[in-house]
C-alpha cells in the first residue's frame, strides 16, 4: 500500500484512523468499530480494493475489549498489488457491522466467525452455524473453551463401531492390476 493511500484514509476519515503500522511492506490500519465499514467501503470504492481477502477475529481473553476484528484487503487495479489490513476492536457484549453487501464473500466470513468465536454481525442475514452443528451451545475457538472440550448431548454415533474396509465400494484389493483396474470406482457394485 503506498504512502499516498495510507495519507489518503487518513485525511478523509481523521480521528477514526487510531494507528497505523507498517511492518515488511504490510500496512494496518487500526480504526473505531463504529467507522469501520464506512471505512471498508471507502478503500473497496475510491481506493480500488475490491477483493476481500479474508476476515478474522482475534480473542483478547481476559482483557477488554476481548474482540479485534482482522479485515484483509488486495487490489490489483493499475498493477499495485497491494494489501491492506483493516483492524478494530470491539467489547465482548458488541455486535460488529456486517461489510456483506459491501463484499459478498464476507457473509461466509462473518458466519464461521460466529460459528467459532460468538461474534454476531449487525446486518448479516443468515446466522446459521457453519462448521458446527446447529445447537451447538459452544464457541470452539474462544480461550475460554477448555482444550478437552465440553460435554455434549451428541451421540457418539462415528465410534460406536469398526467401519467395515474389506469389500468397500471405495477400498481398493491388493492386486497386479494397473492402476485403472485398482481404481474402486471402476468396479460395479451392486
Amino acid at each position: 500500500m503506498s504512502e499516498k493511500s495510507i495519507s489518503t484514509l487518513q485525511d478523509r476519515f481523521g480521528e477514526s484512523v487510531l494507528d497505523t503500522v507498517e511492518f515488511r511492506g504490510e500496512h494496518t490500519l487500526v480504526v473505531k468499530a463504529a467507522d469501520a465499514k464506512t471505512i471498508l467501503a471507502y478503500c473497496r470504492d475510491e481506493l480500488a480494493f475490491d477483493y476481500l481477502v479474508d476476515i478474522s477475529s482475534l480473542d483478547n481473553f481476559g482483557e477488554e475489549p476481548r474482540w479485534t476484528m482482522v479485515y484483509e484487503l488486495y487490489t490489483m487495479a493499475n498493477g499495485a498489488n497491494e494489501h491492506l489490513r483493516i483492524k478494530f476492536d470491539l467489547n465482548e457484549s458488541e455486535k460488529a457491522d456486517s461489510v456483506s453487501d459491501v463484499w459478498k464473500t464476507a457473509a461466509w466470513h462473518e458466519r464461521e466467525i460466529y460459528d467459532m468465536m460468538g461474534i454476531e454481525f449487525n446486518g448479516l442475514e443468515d446466522h446459521r452455524r457453519i462448521l458446527m452443528w446447529e445447537g451447538y451451545p459452544y464457541f470452539p475457538l474462544r480461550k475460554d473453551f477448555p482444550l478437552a472440550g465440553r460435554p455434549s448431548e451428541m451421540p457418539d454415533v462415528a465410534f460406536t463401531d469398526k467401519a467395515p474396509l474389506e469389500g468397500g465400494p471405495f477400498v481398493t484389493s491388493p492386486t497386479s492390476a494397473s492402476t485403472v483396474h485398482r481404481e474402486p470406482r471402476s468396479r460395479e457394485i451392486d
